[in-house]
């Protein structure tokens, strides 16, 4: 959990995410709420796969909402800004040694969100 009392949920693949991939990370998250959450994705196909499409019902009865971003409207979803902002601002050359030397980076980086590594997204021009 972060200073502000949010917290940031990573899960890790190699290879093609799919609909059963987002389906079962959703899956491990759902448990983890405890109060009504809103879940914001973007339109990737796979989040309109009807595997993915026959959870939502499921879901909501659960207490976990989907939102669907507008199309093309990358500005809005905190996830490629989140991603941006670990590229530029917060990766050394050195983490991309090897994979396993970026993995370690990142996790430090996702362990650390909202304390060591902070973001203002009111403060991000779009």
């Amino acid at each position: 959990m972060n200073a502000d009392g949010n917290e940031l949920y990573t899960f890790d693949v190699k290879g093609t995410i799919n609909a059963d991939f987002v389906i079962n990370s959703i899956e491990i998250f759902i448990d983890k709420i405890r109060k009504p959450t809103v879940l914001v994705i973007d339109n990737a196909r796979i989040h309109h796969a009807k595997v993915f499409q026959e959870k939502l019902e499921l879901w909501q009865n659960k207490g976990l909402y989907i939102f669907y971003l507008p199309a093309y409207s990358p500005h809005l979803n905190r996830i490629e800004r989140l991603w941006r902002h670990t590229k530029y601002y917060w990766l050394k050359p050195s983490d991309y040694q090897d994979l396993e030397t970026l993995k370690k980076a990142l996790d430090k980086i996702w362990s650390k969100f909202g304390f060591d590594y902070q973001i203002d997204f009111s403060k991000i021009k779009i």
